[in-house]
């Protein structure tokens, strides 16, 4: 399993108090708002917010935030794809 696909499935859990989950719960692929898990769009603004505060990467236009909220795999895809650059 990809290390940060892992490590937000890890954050999910916490930050959505999905205890009854584990990692090997959550299905990467599946569709991440409105399916199985339950997310809607608080906690979508609740993602946002990690994703923005852990990875310096920032998702501020709806329609640009549907496809990037379509699965955990595509967050981590867009995660990869626009994290600023170490120093």
């Amino acid at each position: 399993m990809d290390t940060l696909i892992a490590e937000l499935k890890r954050k999910l859990i916490d930050i959505l108090h999905l205890d009854d989950l584990t990692v090997d719960d959550i299905d990467e692929h599946a569709q991440l708002v409105g399916g199985d898990l339950g997310i809607d769009s608080i906690d979508v603004l609740e993602i946002v917010v990690m994703v923005e505060k852990d990875y310096g990467v920032v998702i501020n236009n709806q329609e640009i935030g549907a496809q990037v909220f379509a699965s955990l795999a595509t967050l981590a895809d867009y995660i990869k794809a626009h994290t600023p650059a170490s120093s």
